[in-house]
């Protein structure tokens, strides 16, 4: 259950934060959505793990900024 309260928190904060990303290219949105998504996916797989919630953050940014390349 706690998992599931923090991936909404996680969640509802990652959208509130990238409400103010209206000037980024596709590109950047993509990413930042993947690392937002990434990191908290990291955080509720490992417990809480900070190196998990930033290794998670990462390879979303990652992913998010790889399949936006095929957008263009």
């Amino acid at each position: 259950m706690k998992a599931i309260h923090i991936f909404s928190v996680s969640a509802i904060a990652a959208t509130l934060m990238l409400g103010g990303c209206s000037g980024m290219t596709p590109q950047q949105n993509d990413t930042a959505i993947g690392a937002a998504v990434g990191g908290a996916a990291g955080h509720v797989l490992t417990g809480g793990s900070a190196a998990g919630t930033i290794g998670g953050a990462a390879v979303g940014g990652v992913v998010g900024h790889e399949t936006s390349k095929s957008k263009k």
